[in-house]
This record gives structure tokens, sequence and C-alpha cells, in this order.
């Protein structure tokens, strides 16, 4: 995403127009629609403002990213009750079908498990961490690998 993106993405999160972020600013309204085509770009003290502004830090503005953002939030908001009665594997399967149907090509299943198993049992042995704990960090550890092997692709 560009910064001009972020810009408007922001201001429409917090529900701003251009004119009413112009006013607070001191700035033009045409100002603010070239800072948010990318036409120009608002200096760092105008962009201290802004951030303020929409609420945000300066590092927060410029990877503002509103499907991200939505995202965090959806998972601040889900509670331990909610997130029991989802069907995960249903859910991811819907943006990826291979977890709806590995079991079919996947005979030893039970095989991988088992050894997944004593990783988690070997996390909460040497760092004291309880079964929750340890499987985080587990899945932690094994997509740190997935986009390490990502890049070297």
């Amino acid at each position: 995403m560009n910064l001009g993106n972020n810009l408007f993405q922001a201001r429409k999160k917090c529900g701003l127009s251009q004119e009413e972020v112009a006013e607070k600013l001191g700035v033009s309204r045409q100002t603010i629609s070239k800072w948010e085509t990318d036409e120009t770009l608002p200096d760092i003290r105008q962009s201290k403002r802004l951030a303020l502004l929409y609420r945000l830090s300066l590092d927060e503005l410029i990877d503002f990213d509103m499907d991200v953002q939505e995202v965090e939030k959806a998972i601040e908001r889900t509670s331990t009750a909610l997130e029991e009665k989802i069907d995960w594997t249903k859910a991811w399967g819907k943006k990826y079908p291979i977890l709806l149907t590995y079991r079919q090509d996947v005979t030893d299943v039970d095989v991988y498990a088992e050894k997944l198993s004593e990783m988690i049992e070997e996390l909460r042995r040497t760092y004291g961490y309880n079964k929750l704990d340890a499987m985080l960090v587990l899945k932690d550890i094994l997509a740190a690998v997935w986009k390490g092997r990502k890049k070297k692709k």
C-alpha cells in the first residue's frame, strides 16, 4: 500500500471528510486530496498531526492497512466461548481447500500428530509452558519456518 492510500483509509476509518481534516490542520482540502493521491507528500510535522488526528502512531500511519487492522480488532473481540464454537478447519478450508481434503491422501495423520504432541510436550517440560502456550509457540515456529522457505524460493 502507498502512503496516499494509507492516509485515505485512515481518514475514512475516523469518519472524517477531507474538508474536516484540512480545517483541523490549517491546510486546503486540495492539499489533503493531493496527499491522498500521492501527488504530494505531507511534511513530517503534518504527518505527525495526521497521525494524532487519526489516533495512530506515525509508524502505524505509514504502514496503515485497513484489512490487517480489521482482522486484528476481530481477533481482540473474539471470546474464548465463541472460539470454541468455530470450526476453524471448515472456516479456513474455504480459503485453503486442502484442509478439507488432505485426510483422503494422508493416511498416517496419527504419526504426524504424535510427533507434534512430542514437540509440544518438550516445550512444556523445557520452558514450563502450559499446553495451549506450548502449542501456540510451536505454531509460531512452524509459521516462521514457512515464511523462511517462501523467501528462499
